[in-house]
């Protein structure tokens, strides 16, 4: 028998799906499957729109046929409406699927899942007291809220007694930096005054030596 998997992919439905041999009708003679193309399969063009009422209906009783899942070969005994293939396909529990564990590369059936999720090594969850903790089998035996919670609080008490002392160590260097500013605006003003100072005495000496100069010439 194919892969059932595979009838899915191209062509028309399997015939070996169905529980009882499709109408010959029903069969389309170049891939040999059960008709479901939306394409002519001998030009590969667009059913005409005049024949899409014709085809809804055809489609309609089609999907009324029914078939076995394509599970059958891994033990699945269900038959259902080939329409509802889809929907059991979802649910069924001899669907092989990857074991849902980030790291785990485990194929395993659906029914299957609830016993392997019991010894995975990569199986993790969420504490469901809701502390927000995410445990393994290795560290949820020892796991106990309160404590864990206790050790996140005196965790961010650390942290928010940290960022305190940086902050204050930070005030001061910001504190002794004004300071040394300050400091350094004193000693540039009282330079400026020095400075005015002597141009005033520079200006009264240069006044007298003038005066004198003048004097001088007047006597003579």
């Amino acid at each position: 028998m194919a892969d059932p998997d595979m009838s899915l992919q191209s062509g028309g439905h399997d015939v070996e799906l169905f529980v009882e041999t499709p109408d010959y009708d029903l069969i389309c003679t170049i891939c040999h499957g059960v008709l479901r193309q939306q394409t002519c399969p001998c030009c590969r063009k667009p059913v005409n729109q005049s024949l899409i009422f014709v085809m809804f209906k055809l489609s309609k009783v089609i999907g009324r046929l029914k078939i076995k899942c394509k599970n059958k070969i891994r033990g699945c005994p269900h038959t259902l409406a080939l329409s509802e293939q889809y929907c059991h396909s979802m649910s069924c529990l001899f669907q092989l699927i990857p074991c849902p564990y980030q790291g785990c590369r485990a194929q395993l059936l659906r029914r299957d899942l609830d016993a392997h999720a019991r010894h995975c090594e990569h199986w993790s969850q969420p504490c469901h007291m809701g502390c927000g903790t995410v445990l393994s089998h290795r560290t949820q035996a020892k796991h106990n809220c309160y404590r864990q919670l206790r050790h996140e609080y005196e965790a961010r008490q650390r942290n928010h007694r940290a960022i305190a002392a940086a902050l204050r160590r930070k005030m001061r260097r910001m504190q002794s930096t004004m300071a040394d500013m300050k400091r350094q605006i004193g000693l540039i003003c009282e330079s400026l005054e020095v400075m005015d100072e002597l141009e005033e005495v520079e200006e009264e000496d240069l006044g007298q030596t003038s005066g004198s100069f003048s004097s001088s010439n007047s006597s003579s």
